[in-house]
């Protein structure tokens, strides 16, 4: 149960900071700078904020220093995060979940696949790193 609970608080983190972002990059960024120039800008950002995010979500759950336990908790998050944006896609967008793949841009999307990954092993990268 602790470890639906981490990676439900992980998601939640890296998804509401990641809302705020975007809303300050789609008004004021995209218009001035374009799509892929404001998401390759925001993505620094995120990438700090999932990595403190992890860290608090490791600490604050106790989560064991097994890489099974931790890859589970950044594989849930990473499914709870898809899930929530593909909704979100279908929803406001009125766009299919291939229409949206199909229209991302490639450079910047393929940064954005990279750090899903990131997202999802950041929990157990911390191991490596020698942090609990």
């Amino acid at each position: 149960m602790g470890t639906l609970k981490a990676a439900a608080a992980y998601f939640g983190l890296v998804f509401g900071a990641g809302s705020v972002l975007g809303a300050v990059r789609v008004p004021f960024l995209v218009p001035r700078l374009g799509e892929r120039t404001a998401e390759l800008l925001e993505t620094p950002l995120m990438l700090v904020v999932v990595a403190f995010a992890a860290r608090f979500i490791v600490r604050r759950f106790s989560l064991p220093p097994f890489w099974a336990v931790r890859a589970v908790v950044g594989g849930i998050a990473l499914a709870l995060l898809l899930a929530a944006e593909f909704l979100l896609v279908v929803s406001l967008q009125g766009r299919s979940v291939g229409q949206y793949i199909a229209s991302r841009d490639p450079v910047s999307g393929s940064v954005y696949v990279a750090s899903l990954i990131f997202f999802a092993a950041m929990p157990s990268m911390l191991l490596r790193l020698n942090d609990p």
